[in-house]
C-alpha cells in the first residue's frame, strides 16, 4: 500500500497531495511506542527507587539537561527535507551513484546538526574528557611500535575507552594529527564525515542481495537514524565504516557474475577488512557472521576460507608489530571486571539495554524485527544480531550501547524495507517510522549530554 496518494479534483482546481499511513505502519509504530514506554517507565522507577545503575541518565551514559538554542532548528529542518524528499519519491528518481552521494551528505548533515544543538562543543566535548582517547595520543609520540608493544603492559596509564579497546582508535587519532588535523573541532566534523560513509556502504551492501527497490527505500532510514546521535562524538563509528564495507566486500565477493580468482580476491579483502576492523573493537568479528551466512546462502561457502585467511593478516601483523589481540582482549575483561561489573547490575542493565536498544535503533526496529523471514538481507542481521544477543545474554551489556553497538545498528533494521509476503517488491519507505525516530534523536540530543 502506498503511503502517499495524488488526487486532482474534478473542477480543475489544485491537485492536492494527501498522506495516507499504512495498517501495518501504524502497527509498527504502536508497538514501538507501547514496548519504548514501558521500558522508559520501568527504567525511572528503578533510578527514583534507589537502584544504583552507575550513571545519572539511565538508560544511557552521561547526564541530563537542556539544551535549546539556535542549533536546534537544524536538526528539524534537516529532518524535515529528507522526509518531503522520500515522500515525493526523490530518492526513487536519482540515479543510483547520486543516491550514494546523497545518503553520505545526508548523514553527515543530520549527525553534524544534531551535535550542533550544543553548538561546537557537540563536536568537540567528548574528544575533551579525560576519559577519551585523545588523551592517549601524546604516549605514541614518535615510535608507533614501542606504543603497540607496551599497550597491553601499561594498561593503568590508558584511558578508560583505550582499556577497552585495541590501540586502533588511538593511532587513528594520532595519524589524523600527524597529517594536520589538530584543532578537535575540525577532528569532530573529520570524524563525522567518516562515521556518515556507513550509509552508501551499507545501501550498496542492501542493493547487492535485496534489490535496488529495498536498497531506496533503506536510504532515509539510514539517513535519519536516531543512533546518529552517537556518529558525531564516538570513534566507535569507524568500526561501523570498516564494518558495512566489510560486508559490502562479500557481497562483492558472493555475487554470482564473480567466480574464481577475482571471487576469492573480493573474500580475501573481505577478511582483511574485518581484521582491521578487530584493531579497533573487539566486539568487530561479530559481524563476520554476516559473511559467513552470506556465503552459505548464496551456495560460495568456500569463500569463508579466503575471508578467514585475510581476517588473520592484520591480526599476525598486530602481533609481529608487538600488539597481542587476545592479551589485548583479556587486558578489557579486567579492566571490565573491576571498574564496571561491581558498579552495574548485570541484570538491571540488561533491561535497560534492550531499551537503548528501541531508542537508538527507532520504530523501523520494529518493523525489521517483524518481516525478517521475508528479507534475502538475513545474513545482515545474522552478526549484528549475535553481538547483541550475546552481549545481553552474557551480562556484558551494562552501559554505553548506544556506542558500543554503533556498527551493528544499521545491519538490524534492514529488513524494515522487505516485502509484506516474500517475493513481493519491496515497499516504500516507511516515512512515518522514520519521522518518529528522527523525532527521538531531536529529543535524546536535546535532554542528554553524552560523555562519549
Amino acid at each position: 500500500m502506498s503511503a502517499v496518494t495524488a488526487s486532482a479534483p474534478p473542477d480543475g482546481r489544485r491537485s492536492v497531495l494527501r498522506f495516507r499511513v499504512p495498517t501495518d505502519e501504524r502497527r509498527d509504530l504502536a508497538s514501538w511506542l507501547s514496548v519504548t514506554a514501558v521500558g522508559l517507565a520501568l527504567t525511572w522507577a528503578a533510578v527514583h527507587a534507589g537502584v544504583a545503575l552507575g550513571t545519572r541518565s539511565a538508560p544511557f551514559l552521561g547526564s541530563y539537561r537542556w539544551a535549546f538554542g539556535f542549533g536546534s532548528a537544524l536538526a528539524p529542518l534537516v529532518a524535515a527535507g529528507v522526509l518531503v524528499a522520500a515522500v515525493r519519491g526523490r530518492f526513487d528518481a536519482v540515479r543510483w551513484r547520486s543516491l550514494l552521494v546523497l545518503g553520505w551528505a545526508g548523514t553527515f548533515v543530520w549527525s553534524l546538526s544534531l551535535a550542533l544543538v550544543d553548538g561546537a562543543a557537540g563536536l568537540t566535548r567528548s574528544l575533551q574528557s579525560p576519559d577519551n582517547y585523545l588523551t592517549d595520543v601524546p604516549n605514541v609520540g614518535d615510535d608507533v611500535l614501542a606504543y603497540l608493544r607496551s599497550y597491553t603492559d601499561r594498561a593503568d596509564e590508558l584511558s578508560v575507552a583505550a582499556r577497552g579497546h585495541p590501540p586502533g582508535p588511538v593511532l587513528l587519532l594520532w595519524a589524523l594529527q600527524r597529517i594536520g588535523f589538530t584543532e578537535r573541532l575540525t577532528l569532530g566534523v573529520v570524524i563525522t564525515a567518516l562515521g556518515a560513509l556507513v550509509t552508501p556502504l551499507a545501501l550498496a551492501a542492501v542493493r547487492g542481495v535485496c534489490g535496488e527497490r529495498a536498497a531506496r527505500s533503506f536510504a532515509p532510514v539510514l539517513m535519519l537514524a536516531p543512533y546518529a546521535v552517537w556518529i558525531s562524538v564516538s570513534v566507535n563509528v569507524v568500526v561501523a565504516v570498516l564494518g558495512a564495507a566489510m560486508v559490502l566486500l562479500g557481497v562483492r565477493a558472493s555475487d554470482r557474475t564473480r567466480t574464481g580468482l577475482p571471487s576469492a580476491g573480493w573474500a580475501l579483502a573481505c577478511g582483511v577488512t574485518l581484521g582491521v576492523a578487530a584493531f579497533f573493537s573487539y566486539a568487530a568479528p561479530w559481524l563476520g557472521l554476516s559473511a559467513v551466512c552470506l556465503y552459505f546462502a548464496r551456495r560460495r561457502p568456500f569463500l569463508n576460507l579466503a575471508t578467514g585467511l585475510g581476517a588473520l593478516l592484520p591480526v599476525f601483523a598486530a602481533e609481529a608489530a608487538g600488539f597481542s589481540w587476545i592479551d589485548g582482549l583479556l587486558m578489557a575483561r579486567d579492566d571490565y571486571a573491576t571498574r564496571v561489573e561491581p558498579q552495574r547490575p548485570a541484570l538491571a542493565w540488561s533491561f535497560i539495554s534492550i531499551v537503548v536498544l528501541l531508542l537508538a535503533a527507532g520504530p523501523p526496529l520494529v518493523r525489521s524485527a517483524r518481516r525478517l523471514r521475508n528479507t534475502p538481507g538475513w545474513p545482515f542481521l545474522v552478526g549484528a544480531g549475535a553481538a547483541v544477543i550475546f552481549s545481553i545474554a552474557a551480562g556484558l551489556a551494562r552501559g554505553g550501547a548506544e556506542a558500543a553497538w554503533l556498527p551493528f545498528f544499521p545491519w538490524l533494521t534492514v529488513a524494515a524495507v522487505a516485502p509484506a509476503v516474500q517475493g513481493d517488491e519491496a515497499p516504500p519507505a516507511p516515512v512515518v517510522l522514520v519521522a518518529v525516530g528522527a523525532v527521538t534523536a531531536i529529543v535524546v540530543e536535546a535532554v542528554l549530554a553524552t560523555p562519549w
